[in-house]
């Protein structure tokens, strides 16, 4: 289990920020982050409360996880 940001591969904190830089209006849900990264549900909910704490995703009224600044392209 991911508890930092520094805990967690620099490979996949890349390919995560790279999947919601090429698609701004990636919504995920926890479910779908998973499965998506092939995560377990433990170091998948630490990894995106990691990236919501470092203010790179944001959570939406129904749980879903979004890029922060959708208006920043990179």
């Amino acid at each position: 289990m991911f508890s930092q940001l520094s805990q967690a591969p620099p490979s996949l904190l890349w390919r995560i920020r790279a999947e919601y830089w090429e698609m701004p209006g990636l919504k995920l849900t926890p479910r779908q982050a998973q499965r998506l990264w092939g995560l377990d549900r433990e170091s998948c909910d630490a990894l995106l409360s990691d990236l919501i704490s470092e203010g790179f995703l944001s959570r939406t009224r129904d749980g879903a996880f979004v890029r922060s600044d959708r208006s920043l392209v990179r």
